[in-house]
């Protein structure tokens, strides 16, 4: 009784929470008119570009710009035809700003080449074409050079625009964007037009080696069905998805054994041998200048407007993003209003309210995405582009969510300034140790074996689209009880332990092989006696004795010197791998356990490895993929920071 009438209540109160920020399926064309534009670049290039202007504005009552870049569409397309929502929220939506939507280049009505990651041009390309510039037409002020065109500049190109030809604005503009739009909005504040006020750049793309295709250089090759939407130019500015045709057809919705079929990855060239992105992902399996010039996280410099970087402790797809963002700004740009927020969201999940906050089958809390968007979002834009626009914001540095608690924790740095490391050593008997006495020449071993790999989730359904969320919080016990998975854990904790920062892998390892793949997860195990919570979106799981992932990540040992130049591992040698997990705000609570769970498929979410070195993994032949025996010796550590 008690459980149904929580349940209830709690159903009330996010239906009202929902009822109150869903806008009315006409609120957008009651109260905004839409204009369309071909928007002029400096080179030529006409990027189309919708926008929605308030009714009421007028001289004695002008509106900031809201803007968002996007390489997925701003439809619907015709000034006569209206989206049922604009802008990040419908708060911000009723709270009225002038909200622009603009086709990037090479996508859909734009004109121009479509380019994976745009690279950013740097000052000596800037003054290179500038040079050019002034010998045909004068001196080219800063970022007007005709040459010098990246994402930048055609994001100071259409503030410049918008400035002079939409009435009634105010002269402040801010952008947002969520995944490639974060890209966008990210690269669009580098070099910045003046008008710019406020960025926001939400799970937002940094570097495609390290966010969305790779993870420390290994293929995540459950990506491998989106390639169409990223490799194939438009044949001309188009309202129709170009690239339809080109998306693989597996004929069943077990994707791990189609994925498995498949065999080695020089096998998908049938279904994308005229696709570009694949072929550049083939030609560069190393981190050289090709994907080092994509990288935005090198030009985060001389930023001089406020930056709130968003994004979720759960995002399978962009979690490198936002954190390494924060970081670099933070560190490059002192004095700057810059602000991270991380909450218990899978990816981009914070923009729509979902009610009871679940992430495979960890209960949150209710209205979360809610709070965020009327109390942090909203707060954030209303400041910089309509109030006072100084660094007085009300809001911490850090806004993050605490996922063993259940709560959010502010901070006036991040990481925290009272954080210690801590280290957790892996012991040969299983053990999780704080302190390393007795630990000399012993090691766990397993067999690693291509052919039977390590699923990364029980979800068998999902072959189309993007990267099952919720493997990210997904219960470990599968995984656990395999020979080929090392697990190590503490005794039950008697006090509270709550980990708040950076976590770093040392390893020791050895194999037999020339090759390895090296995945560390961070699990919370929960007590026998764990009650589930009513809002089970799978009755048939239990919480008692879950194993609750909470942070996770791949290391390809080829790259364990640098990412630029592989080696292979001698057999037998002990060798150093140490690589970096994304941070982690969470409390183990009293009468749960740490596990570290050690492993070397994680299938298919990352590609295998053949575990014999060969030049390029992409153009692996099937017998290439070999068993291999691998050891974790017990001087091994990964090191988490503690918050006291």
């Amino acid at each position: 009784m008690k459980n149904w009438l929580y349940g209830l209540l709690a159903l009330a109160l996010i239906q009202s929470a929902i009822a109150q920020t869903a806008p009315a399926p006409s609120y957008v064309r009651d109260n905004y008119q839409k204009f369309e534009y071909k928007i002029p670049m400096r080179d030529g290039t006409k990027l189309h570009t919708a926008v929605y202007v308030p009714k009421d504005a007028s001289p004695a009552k002008k509106y900031p710009f809201l803007m968002q870049r996007t390489c997925y569409s701003v439809a619907p397309y015709g000034p006569d035809a209206y989206p049922g929502q604009i802008g990040p929220s419908g708060t911000l939506m009723r709270d009225k700003f002038i909200f622009v939507y603009q086709d990037v280049r090479g996508r859909w009505m734009s004109e121009g080449t479509w380019t994976n990651m745009t690279p950013t041009v740097t000052d000596q390309q800037e003054k290179a074409a500038a040079r050019a510039d002034a010998k045909k037409k004068g001196k080219a002020p800063a970022r007007q050079s005709a040459l010098a065109v990246d994402e930048s500049s055609d994001t100071y190109d259409t503030i410049e625009w918008l400035l002079k030809n939409v009435p009634n604005n105010n002269g402040r503009v801010g952008q947002w964007g969520i995944s490639y739009p974060g890209f966008y909005t990210i690269a669009g504040a580098v070099a910045a037009h003046p008008a710019l006020k406020a960025s926001s750049p939400q799970a937002p793309v940094s570097d495609f080696f390290f966010d969305d295709f790779h993870h420390n250089g290994a293929f995540i090759q459950a990506y491998i069905f989106t390639f169409p939407v990223f490799g194939v130019q438009h044949p001309h500015p188009t309202t129709e998805a170009w690239y339809n045709d080109q998306f693989i057809h597996t004929g069943t919705k077990d994707g791990f054994q189609w994925q498995y079929d498949l065999g080695p990855l020089k096998n998908a060239d049938k279904y994308y041998s005229n696709n570009f992105y694949w072929q550049e992902t083939v030609d560069h399996p190393n981190y050289d200048e090709f994907w080092q010039k994509r990288s935005i996280i090198p030009h985060l410099k001389n930023i001089n407007h406020a930056l709130m970087t968003v994004g979720g402790w759960f995002d399978a797809e962009d979690l490198y993003g936002p954190l390494n963002i924060y970081k670099t700004v933070e560190k490059n740009n002192p004095g700057t209003y810059n602000t991270i927020v991380m909450g218990p969201f899978g990816h981009g999940r914070w923009s729509r309210e979902t009610g009871h906050t679940l992430h495979s089958n960890i209960y949150f809390g209710d209205s979360i995405a809610t709070f965020y968007q009327r109390n942090i979002e909203a707060k954030f834009f209303d400041h910089f582009l309509k109030g006072p626009g100084d660094g007085k914001t009300g809001l911490p540095e850090a806004y993050l969510f605490n996922t063993g608690r259940n709560e959010w924790r502010t901070f006036d740095k991040w990481p925290a300034a009272n954080a210690q490391t801590v280290p957790f050593y892996l012991a040969s008997n299983g053990q999780l140790k704080t302190d390393n006495s007795g630990a000399g020449k012993g090691f766990s071993e397993f067999i690693s074996d291509p052919m039977k790999p390590v699923p990364y989730t029980e979800d068998i359904t999902t072959t189309q689209g993007f990267t099952p969320f919720n493997y990210m919080s997904e219960d470990q016990r599968f995984a656990g009880r395999r020979p080929d998975v090392l697990t190590f854990q503490t005794d039950v904790l008697t006090e509270d332990l709550t980990l708040g920062g950076e976590i770093t892998a040392k390893l020791k390892v050895s194999t037999t092989g020339t090759d390895a793949d090296w995945v560390v997860k961070l699990i919370d195990v929960y007590p026998p006696d764990e009650p589930n919570h009513p809002y089970m979106p799978n009755k048939n799981i239990t919480l008692g004795n879950y194993q609750q992932m909470v942070r996770s990540e791949a290391m390809r040992g080829r790259f364990r010197n640098s990412f630029e130049k592989p080696e292979p591992f001698k057999p037998g040698e002990i060798t150093d791998v140490t690589f970096r997990l994304q941070d982690v705000l969470h409390t183990f609570k009293k009468g749960h356990r740490v596990m570290i769970q050690v492993q070397s498929t994680w299938f298919p979410l990352i590609d295998r490895n053949p575990q014999k070195y060969v030049d390029n993994i992409f153009k692996a032949n099937a017998d290439d993929f070999q068993k291999a025996t691998h050891r974790v010796y017990d001087n091994s550590v990964i090191e988490v920071q503690v918050l006291k």
